[in-house]
């Protein structure tokens, strides 16, 4: 059998400005995603770790080390002292990369829940090591792509709420996404970036294309803005807003 690749990619042209990728039966019958690239493709597996293999028996490497600091906790009856060494965060890095890949793929595809999968997943490997890696470097490598992480997630929730006509819930988890971005910069003493954030801007843009899809009242909206004001516990601006809903009623 010919190992020549090019009869999968015939027809099937790269675009540098845009995600392109499908999902097709493998030998074993289960499911795999292919990603077109420049120069061929990248084939994944659709659960588990994209490349199909396995971590010291565990699903991936970050399963692995979740065990061991679980493990350490029971023996040691605290966290404090774990640590991920430089070789553990370098591996760590180039399996979240790989999870990157596919929910690049997936969101192209349309398939928001392996979106959410990966993203939280992701988030949860960047979590680990901004919390225990024994190197700073490696701390500041994973914590620049968080906000686009949560953008990822924050935009697939949103995308099945949209698909649902659940117009309104889609529009609250936009803002949530944006309050988590703004929430992360807040934690770096950098709240600054919240201004410039490309992450946040596009989610802004999302909320407007839901607007335009089904406008909500200015009631609706201020009821968004309340529940908002009262999960970030900003009571004073919760009482302006219950206040402004009261007179909003009055008049209706």
């Amino acid at each position: 059998m010919s190992e020549d690749i090019s009869p999968a990619m015939e027809g099937w042209e790269y675009r540098p400005d845009k995600v392109t990728a499908r999902k097709i039966k493998g030998r074993n019958g289960k499911d795999k995603i292919q990603m077109r690239i420049e120069l061929g493709l990248l084939q994944m597996e659709a659960e588990g770790r994209p490349d199909g293999k396995r971590s010291y028996g565990k699903e991936s490497l970050l399963d692995y080390h979740l065990s061991r600091l679980e493990q350490y906790k029971t023996s040691h009856g605290t966290t404090r002292g774990f640590e991920l060494s430089k070789s553990d965060c370098e591996k760590l890095y180039e399996e979240a990369v790989q999870y990157y890949h596919r929910y690049l793929s997936l969101f192209s595809l349309k398939d928001y829940r392996g979106v959410i999968r990966d993203t939280d997943r992701n988030l949860r490997a960047h979590n680990l090591v901004l919390r225990y890696a024994a190197d700073e470097r490696y701390k500041t490598a994973f914590t620049r792509h968080i906000p686009y992480i949560i953008m990822m997630n924050t935009k697939a929730k949103a995308l099945i709420s949209l698909e649902k006509k659940d117009y309104e819930k889609a529009l609250k988890q936009t803002k949530l996404g944006m309050e988590r971005i703004d929430d992360f910069f807040q934690s770096l003493d950098q709240s600054e970036l919240s201004k410039e954030s490309e992450e946040i801007e596009s989610l802004r843009e999302l909320a407007g294309e839901i607007r335009k899809k089904k406008p909500l009242t200015h009631l609706e909206e201020l009821n968004i803005e309340l529940e908002e004001a009262v999960r970030r516990e900003n009571f004073e601006e919760a009482a302006r807003l219950r206040d402004e809903i009261k007179e909003l009623q009055a008049k209706n």
